[in-house]
């Protein structure tokens, strides 16, 4: 099972990045979600379920998962 990383970069398996802004909780239920932010356009802030955003498997241009955390190096060393 992968790991969430709050701040982290994700890219969907479509192409567009991601940033994990936090992980929240459904008011009624108490199910536990992941909030992040589109790194495109208008930068809305979506949610998932925990679970779902980690581990559903796509299989689809080169990815095994719907979201997989990217390691972008900083370009100040």
């Amino acid at each position: 099972m992968n790991n969430l990383k709050i701040k982290g970069i994700y890219k969907h398996y479509k192409g567009d990045l991601y940033v994990v802004e936090d992980i929240i909780y459904h008011s009624e239920t108490c199910e536990k979600m992941v909030a992040y932010r589109a790194l495109y356009g208008d930068c809305k802030l979506w949610c998932r379920p925990y679970d779902m955003f980690l581990n559903d498997e796509v299989n689809k241009n080169g990815q095994k998962y719907r979201f997989e955390l990217q390691n972008i190096k900083s370009s100040h060393g």
